[in-house]
């Protein structure tokens, strides 16, 4: 225990006009949880994809228990102990939970595979987890929260010595995050290492022993977490002081920007009414599977609706479609940003210029590239995303900065209702307050701004009026300083008494 299993000195990586990481050093031991922190763009990600194997490191040593490698390949990386859970989920969303699980391993019989035996060794793996999900699923069925936990199940099922998790509560609920806790002191106490990369920092208490601090790509310091404030190590990793957690303005209340009336949606969309005014911010808040993005979703056109009525500006809307949507003035920031925010192959200018084409482009359709490149520099500018380039690859960029080119593409509209659905997921603390500044200006702009977040503090720190949702239904409306915690729990955990018809097998009311 306490021996050093992971040394790296001066690792250098730079990708097309991006130095990611210059003379960064890393040390990991045995039996310890080392958090890794810094802003998005800090460089964390990439320094544990170059000791994961992913990437190759242009200059530096790696040592992992002993040994140099040279150019580490993910296999080799793997052989060594190293087991790593992305940020931004990396599965094969039409193949098996069980087939996710042994891919590039799977076991055969003869000439073909063997899933019966792949599916008991999966099941066994998320029993031990107590994770209760189906191996034969489909892992694209399944919603965030429980792809994340196969990712965590898949990475363990290779016995890794080295584990590194990258935001691996970002899609969790309060429960399957004990249970995650549980799962790391039990690996902990077995001797293995593990890199802890989270912006959530009231995690840290809870398991962390160490923490290395970066900084724009760079190596800040290293130190007992137990010798360290909260607020130092804000300091440290932003380079300034953080003021306030969550900047609150306050707007007088005008006219209704936006009304839902009757919405219905699936099983998790049920008659769903609410408004929202000029000058207010409205937070909808809820457990996981509540029902709260598939009613955005249904909002912006995503998902069919079976009934209901939208209207904004007391005019009704038709929205069959997004960009139904977009052109009545309602825009979207989805939760999923790598699936459904952003081309990440494209670069930020594309992303941004995509959906404002009739902006940029002249009456024949020709872009007009001053128009394009002022609407991207402005974006930018306004939401400091960390690039040198308009013209860098979307997926380039560190997750937070993602996100911002998400919202980006938005601030060129003249939108009249603008929808945040976890806007803050997987965003360092700096980030995070220019997202909330960023919500506050169109606040003040008279924009209807509604948002969906799975963190209490951060729904009742920025939301003026709160919306709480459980099963697909509205059970409840409160004002944001008015409340509490425990109410608006309450709340989201007012479940619907069902009963099963002996005869018919439906449910019932």
């Amino acid at each position: 225990m306490n021996e050093i299993i992971v040394s790296m000195e001066n690792i250098c990586k730079a990708f097309p006009g991006v130095k990611a990481l210059d003379h960064v050093k890393f040390e990991l031991r045995s039996g310890e949880v080392m958090a890794l922190l810094g802003e998005n763009g800090a460089g964390k990600s990439t320094l544990m994809k170059v000791l994961s194997g992913v990437y190759t490191r242009d200059e530096g040593s790696l040592e992992i228990f002993g040994k140099e490698y040279g150019d580490l390949t993910p296999k080799q990386a793997q052989e060594a102990g190293v087991a790593i859970i992305h940020q931004e989920l990396n599965m094969c969303r039409h193949l098996s939970v069980a087939e996710n699980m042994f891919l590039g391993r799977e076991i055969s019989k003869g000439l073909s595979l063997n899933n019966t035996k792949m599916e008991a060794e999966a099941k066994k793996i998320l029993d031990d987890l107590k994770i209760d999900i189906d191996p034969r699923q489909t892992v694209g069925d399944l919603p965030v929260s429980k792809q994340q936990m196969v990712e965590i199940a898949k990475a363990l099922s290779i016995n890794a010595k080295i584990l590194i998790m990258d935001e691996p509560t970002s899609s969790l609920t309060a429960r399957e995050i004990e249970d995650l806790f549980r799962i790391i002191k039990k690996l902990k106490s077995e001797g293995k290492g593990i890199v802890y990369i989270s912006h959530r920092l009231e995690e840290l208490q809870h398991i962390v022993d160490r923490v290395t601090i970066m900084r724009d790509g760079q190596y800040i310091t290293s130190m007992d977490f137990g010798a360290v404030t909260m607020e130092q190590i804000i300091s440290y990793m932003v380079g300034r002081e953080i003021k306030e957690k969550f900047p609150r303005v306050e707007c007088k209340k005008g006219k209704k920007v936006f009304e839902v009336k009757n919405l219905n949606a699936g099983k998790m969309v049920r008659n769903i009414n609410f408004s929202v005014y000029e000058g207010e911010i409205v937070g909808f808040a809820g457990l996981m599977g509540a029902g709260r993005t598939e009613t955005t979703r249904a909002i912006f056109g995503v998902d069919p609706k079976e009934s209901g009525e939208i209207y904004v500006d007391d005019k009704e809307v038709e929205i069959k479609c997004p960009m139904d949507a977009i052109k009545n003035g309602v825009v979207l920031a989805p939760e999923d940003r790598k699936k459904d925010g952003l081309c990440t192959k494209l670069s930020i200018r594309h992303n941004l210029a995509l959906p404002n084409l009739d902006i940029v482009c002249d009456k024949l359709g020709i872009i007009n590239n001053a128009k394009e490149t002022e609407l991207c520099d402005k974006a930018v500018r306004e939401l400091r995303i960390k690039t040198p380039s308009i013209d860098v690859d979307s997926g380039n960029l560190s997750g937070g900065n993602q996100q911002k080119v998400v919202v980006g593409k938005w601030l060129a509209r003249d939108s009249r209702v603008v929808i945040f659905d976890e806007p803050t997921r997987g965003i360092d603390v700096g980030a995070k307050v220019e997202i909330y500044n960023l919500m506050n200006e169109l606040k003040k702009q008279g924009i209807a701004v509604m948002f969906v977040s799975s963190e209490m503090p951060e729904v009742m720190g920025i939301a003026d009026r709160i919306i709480v949702m459980c099963d697909g239904r509205i059970t409840g409306e409160v004002m944001a300083k008015d409340t509490s915690q425990n109410e608006i729990l309450t709340l989201a955990t007012t479940f619907e008494d069902k009963k099963i018809n002996s005869q018919s097998g439906k449910e019932e009311v």
